[in-house]
């Protein structure tokens, strides 16, 4: 043992005990022993008449520490320290440490309602400006006709039924090219801004001047599989985590009581790709998005079977039982993020009892809401229904929505026309209403709203009223969260074939999401793989955040 390290226990262990008693304040006599409180009136002798109900001990690291000097703060000696704190009543402490209790209390609530990722690398992304708290996804698997919908050209009706004239073509069926094919639908000016939309989408034209309309995306794949990895993962590879996993992993819930990412699904089946597109992959389970059945159950289980409800105390201790035990199990594998998520759902479950069972009523909402939103049409009332779930969720505190639908139906290899117009009598509508809904409740300012495909179609036919897929050209549009209103962003060739002007590619678009939030997309990241992993992937995707884009 170092010599000093002898001396100073040596000191310690003789060290006289004196106890000097100060003015009493509030009923409490001051003794001068750093932190600690005594009753009124008692002094050094009587601390050896108190009852011995509590101990409270150094821990043997503390002792040691203490002895080899190396605390930042003098302490006091241990001998002493041990005997006064062995004498105090559990009632006396507690009356005089309530205050401490109650901040490590609060400390922790605080903890549970902060951003997860504060105690991560993910705390290193924020940004000081934050333009939206919040997602909305309205994704439309298949790619949606750019050159039908949003992207007017006058050169398709021109050359309709001819040859190409612009050159070699990237098609994906290449044994079914066909002529050029114009669009049977017109264009129509919609708003004061005078955005060009086709007259399949009345509804969207009404809102013309809360939307960014974006007609320069570009991605890097002709494959629906791949695209849509990259559109939601930003890699082709599959197993990566969706944006909304890496939103979840940086900002945490909003709401405890209902989950932070739910997905909306089609009453006819999975997307393509099906789970993928809302998995957190290798980040914790935990950051995956959380499936809502759509008809009158969309949580299974929500509501206990009639005759089976009433004795909640005994559900409660076989809910507290079930939790020992997994609690046990996941202490024995640390490493298995899908049984620390299944412990975060079985508790997020017990909450949602309450607080999701009135989400999920729409019957609460008014007529008038309920028709904005088509529910009163054939066409739209599915779709509608889940769109004003979605808005019902923002508004409850969700902090990322996504809405799929079964398959592929954008995927226009046959009857192109056809099948849009009936594609839009189905999502119009509702799309359109989210955003004036959410706009008079004043949600809008700080919510995102995404509608897009993975990639558009082409301005050649494929048979002879079929679109094939394009990766060099498709629009979306986007309303609230910082973007710009009334705002058409880029251009395409005189065919849409190409995006030739103010390109942005989705590496770009998943950057200027996130800075919308508050990220930075460089630095939200989580080591993988020996390497820092992250959305973007800005080092060899080089994305940026578009800032023409934003307000």
């Amino acid at each position: 043992m170092p010599r000093h390290a002898r001396t100073l226990r040596r000191k310690e262990s003789t060290a006289p005990f004196q106890a000097r008693p100060h003015a009493t304040t509030l009923g409490t006599s001051r003794i001068s022993c750093p932190g600690i409180e005594l009753p009124s009136g008692l002094n050094a002798t009587g601390l050896n008449r108190l009852d011995e109900r509590v101990r409270i001990k150094f821990t043997s690291r503390e002792a040691n520490l203490r002895r080899l000097g190396r605390t930042r703060f003098p302490l006091l000696n241990p001998h002493m320290m041990n005997s006064l704190l062995d004498q105090l009543s559990r009632r006396a402490f507690l009356g005089r440490q309530a205050c401490g209790i109650g901040g490590l209390a609060l400390a922790s609530m605080l903890a549970e309602d902060a951003p997860r990722a504060q105690a991560s690398d993910a705390a290193a992304a924020i940004l000081p400006r934050v333009r939206a708290k919040r997602v909305l996804c309205l994704f439309q698997h298949g790619g949606p006709s750019q050159v039908d919908l949003f992207d007017p050209k006058p050169a398709l009706q021109k050359y309709h039924g001819m040859p190409y004239p612009g050159g070699d073509l990237e098609v994906h069926f290449d044994k079914q090219k066909g002529n050029v094919l114009g669009s049977p639908y017109k264009f129509v000016k919609q708003g004061q801004c005078g955005m060009e939309l086709s007259e399949l989408l009345p509804h969207l034209g009404s809102i013309a001047d809360d939307v960014t309309l974006i007609r320069s995306m570009t991605t890097e794949s002709v494959d629906h599989e791949a695209a849509l990895r990259l559109i939601h993962t930003g890699r082709f590879l599959a197993g990566m985590p969706v944006w909304g996993s890496w939103v979840l992993y940086a900002l945490g819930s909003i709401n405890r009581d209902i989950p932070a990412y739910v997905v909306l699904g089609d009453p006819g089946g999975l997307p393509v790709d099906g789970e993928k597109n809302w998995s957190s992959a290798w980040l914790p389970a935990a950051y995956q998005g959380v499936p809502l059945r759509s008809g009158r159950s969309p949580v299974l289980n929500l509501v206990p079977p009639d005759g089976r409800g009433g004795d909640m105390a005994a559900r409660r201790r076989q809910l507290d039982f079930l939790q020992v035990l997994n609690r046990q199990h996941l202490e024995r594998h640390p490493e298995n993020t899908e049984l620390s998520a299944r412990i975060e759902n079985f508790e997020l479950a017990a909450r949602m009892q309450t607080a999701v069972k009135s989400i999920l009523d729409i019957s609460q909402e008014t007529k008038a809401t309920q028709e904005m939103y088509g529910l009163n049409r054939d066409e739209s009332r599915e779709y509608g229904t889940r769109c004003l779930i979605a808005r019902r969720l923002l508004e409850g505190g969700a902090r990322f929505v996504q809405l799929y639908m079964a398959g592929q139906p954008w995927d226009t290899h046959s009857k192109n026309a056809e099948t849009l117009k009936g594609l839009c009598a189905r999502t119009d509508q509702p799309c359109a209403a989210l955003v004036k809904d959410l706009k008079q409740r004043g949600l809008l300012d700080d919510t995102i709203i995404l509608w897009g495909g993975e990639f558009g179609r082409q301005p050649i036919s494929q048979g002879p009223d079929g679109r094939d897929h394009n990766r060099h050209a498709f629009s979306m549009w986007m309303a609230g969260g910082g973007f710009k209103r009334g705002y058409v962003h880029g251009s395409t060739d005189e065919f849409g074939y190409k995006s030739v002007e103010k390109v942005v590619n989705v590496h770009d678009l998943h950057a200027t999401l996130l800075e919308c939030l508050g990220l930075d997309h460089r630095r939200l990241t989580l080591p993988h793989d020996g390497r820092d992993a992250s959305l973007t992937d800005a080092e060899v995707t080089k994305a940026r955040p578009v800032p023409e884009l934003l307000a």
